[in-house]
């Protein structure tokens, strides 16, 4: 059984070198379609920054209880954020934190804005969905890591290859969310709304996305939390925030340093969730 083991070591598939190729052949050709991206994320995300740090911190935390209040009513969610956001400030990582907001809600925005119609899309034609699962497969299983070699080729570096970094691993969640939610509208609710001649475009903004939503909503929540779970990684690109005291603290071995910052982006973390969760799990607590 050697020369078998011989015979495929020898004759290896060229994987690496065909991405190579690949990803040089794009490089070379699609050099201003990247260029046209990077300056459309970059003004995305200077809008966001700008926003955020605007008011001073402790308006920007009575606005965040404010918000708070509108979506969850619950007094318990607004002394979370009110409490996560004066420590942040306590601790003395509020620049860092707004850095960070900043490159989820950009993640966000646009996971949101592509994979909603996707879903959409997908949940209308399950036949394609069969063949573009093991995509989805693939961009949530392959190391995160990966991602960055390609977002470095092409954007260089900063926050726009983490952020492109960010929005590869997230955007498979609220595909998978929207269409589960398209695909399972009661049959009944369809039958009745064709009944009455409703057209495929009535029949998706009055009956399959309201009763969509709430899957919606649950991939919006994900989405929040894939991407403030990858703020460490796009640090290494350049990408500012949370994730630099972080990555600064493992070079180091600094200990008080990376406890601070890992336990500042675990707060910002729960702050999420207590406003996006949704309204089941906020009764169960």
């Amino acid at each position: 059984m050697d020369w078998l083991t011989d015979l495929l070591t020898d004759t290896k598939l060229p994987v690496g070198q065909t991405a190579r190729r690949a990803f040089d052949w794009l490089k070379l050709h699609g050099a201003p379609l990247f260029d046209a991206v990077a300056a459309v994320l970059d003004r995305l995300i200077a809008a966001i920054e700008t926003v955020l740090e605007l008011p001073h911190p402790l308006v920007f935390t009575a606005l965040a209880v404010a918000l708070a209040w509108v979506l969850r009513r619950s007094w318990r969610t607004c002394l979370w954020v009110a409490v996560g956001f004066l420590f942040i400030l306590n601790q003395g990582y509020w620049d860092e934190t707004m850095q960070s907001l900043t490159l989820v809600l950009a993640a966000g925005v646009v996971c949101m804005a592509v994979g909603v119609p996707i879903g959409i899309a997908l949940a209308h034609r399950p036949r394609l969905y069969r063949y573009v699962q093991p995509l989805l497969d693939l961009m949530q299983t392959l190391p995160t890591f990966v991602y960055l070699i390609p977002a470095i080729v092409f954007f260089g570096i900063g926050t726009v290859p983490g952020l492109i970094a960010t929005v590869i691993f997230v955007l498979p969640a609220p595909i998978r969310l929207t269409r589960l939610g398209i695909a399972s509208t009661p049959k009944a609710l369809v039958e009745a709304a064709r009944a009455f001649g409703a057209t495929p475009r009535q029949l998706l903004w009055k009956v399959e996305l309201p009763s969509a939503l709430p899957q919606i909503m649950a991939g919006l929540n994900q989405t929040i939390m894939l991407s403030l779970s990858m703020v460490v990684i796009a640090a290494l690109v350049g990408a500012a925030g949370l994730g630099v005291p972080v990555v600064r603290a493992l070079n180091s071995v600094n200990t008080a340093l990376g406890f601070e910052s890992g336990f500042v982006i675990v707060v910002v973390a729960i702050i999420l969730d207590r406003m996006l969760a949704a309204p089941r799990r906020e009764k169960e607590k």
